[in-house]
């Protein structure tokens, strides 16, 4: 790996220390995502003493690694999630989703969080049948009464992204892009400032349930009312009644040099996304970069020669990234369920967690946080349309759930490629 671009270029720093000692609070949050920031700003600001602790530092995971694309929806389709919950449930569900970006971008703007938000986004269809679910997607979104983009293709199409790679794209004028990491720093400063206490390098070992929560770490003990469970995929089986229902997913991006050229690839700053099974998915950084993300894996490992593949991926898009070079290559996990919806729920009436972004939690975990401090306040209606979304855990247990998955996607990723 050459590096982490959003490390690189982050332009805020938290100070934060391990647990030393015990501590008696009011809320415990476990991971220091954008869910378990979002979570602390909220509940410090409603009065509650909090302490959210993370193994590593803020922002290591999934929220400071991700692609950057803010959008609302979920990994699931919006005719799966209303299958899954019904027609009222659905549509709430989807409101919040958009009220997920509004609060992204409230949130920017009220803490004055230098990362880099735009607006504008591009569904990308690469075949006939992906046409068609544009066009689906298009008469969904306008029986959601959400704002609807032009279909653009032919010279439309190449005025707006200069690529023969796609029939035809869908403009999204609600969507668009940030630096992660800089937005959930931004979000830990504001909590910190709000009171909450965050400590990194401070693993939790042991959960002990009960009307005061117990939580180990190695270097202290912290005692709480009320629990969040937020570490999505890097949570392990610290919770095990509910680490089989999500799988940790390895997903990639690679940086280019900075270019002249870039800016006339997507001249209006759009994030892109494609509808394979395993996506594609890339945008301009500030610095004329083309950051582009794809691949997956099941294992913990990445797959070989990585940077070439993902350079050649690149290419394939935009012949004019030909003499480009890599210098950047990162990645890290996201947790998906089966179903692709988000997960949350209650291992008991103190305990709350939320998981299984799917890969669409750059808006949503912001979210998240908020209505799991609403929960912890006594206003639990909102979350508790999202438990009603029914999950199954992955089959073959922890030993063999990978090979299962694998079975899967090798179908999915033939079909896209046929």
């Amino acid at each position: 790996m050459h590096g982490n671009y959003y490390e690189a270029t982050k332009r805020l720093e938290i100070i934060t220390e391990p647990l030393a000692g015990d501590l008696s609070v009011d809320v415990a949050i476990i991971g220091g995502g954008i869910t378990g920031v979002s979570a602390a700003l909220h509940l410090a600001e409603r009065g509650y003493q909090v302490a959210l602790l993370e193994a590593e530092h803020i922002g290591w995971g999934a929220s400071g690694r991700n692609g950057g694309q803010a959008l609302p929806g979920f990994g699931a389709a919006q005719t799966k999630i209303k299958s899954l919950v019904g027609a009222e449930a659905s549509r709430k569900l989807w409101d919040m989703s958009m009220e997920a970006v509004d609060l992204l971008h409230g949130q920017i703007q009220r803490f004055n969080i230098p990362c880099d938000p735009v607006r504008g986004y591009f569904h990308a269809a690469i075949k006939p049948r992906q046409v068609r679910e544009l066009e689906e997607t298009q008469a969904e979104l306008a029986e959601l009464g959400a704002p609807v983009g032009k279909l653009l293709t032919g010279a439309d199409l190449r005025a707006r992204l200069d690529t023969g790679k796609y029939l035809a794209i869908l403009e999204d004028n609600i969507s668009g892009h940030i630096h992660p990491l800089n937005y959930t720093l931004g979000l830990g400063l504001a909590a910190q400032a709000a009171g909450a206490k965050l400590f990194s390098q401070t693993r939790v070992t042991k959960v002990e349930p009960g009307a005061v929560i117990k939580l180990h770490t190695a270097r202290g003990k912290i005692s709480a009312k009320f629990l969040l469970v937020a570490g999505g995929a890097y949570l392990g089986a610290l919770m095990r009644p509910i680490a089989g229902y999500i799988m940790p997913a390895g997903t990639y991006i690679m940086a280019t040099e900075p270019r002249p050229d870039i800016a006339a690839l997507i001249p209006g700053n759009e994030a892109v996304c494609d509808l394979n099974f395993v996506l594609n998915y890339f945008r301009r950084s500030p610095d004329n970069r083309m950051l582009f993300g794809g691949r997956v894996s099941y294992s913990t490992l990445p797959p070989p020669s990585l940077g070439a593949s993902m350079l050649r991926r690149a290419q394939s898009v935009f012949p004019q990234l030909q003499d480009a070079r890599v210098e950047y290559l990162w990645g890290g996990n996201v947790d998906i369920t089966q179903n692709r919806a988000p997960h949350f729920g209650r291992l008991a009436p103190n305990m709350l967690f939320t998981q299984g972004f799917s890969g669409h939690g750059v808006a949503l975990t912001g979210l998240a946080g908020k209505v799991a401090a609403e929960a912890i306040a006594g206003q639990a209606e909102r979350f508790d349309i999202f438990t009603k979304i029914p999950h199954a855990r992955f089959p073959g247990g922890r030993r063999f759930r990978v090979p299962a998955l694998l079975l899967a996607t090798t179908y999915f990723r033939l079909r896209d490629m046929l």
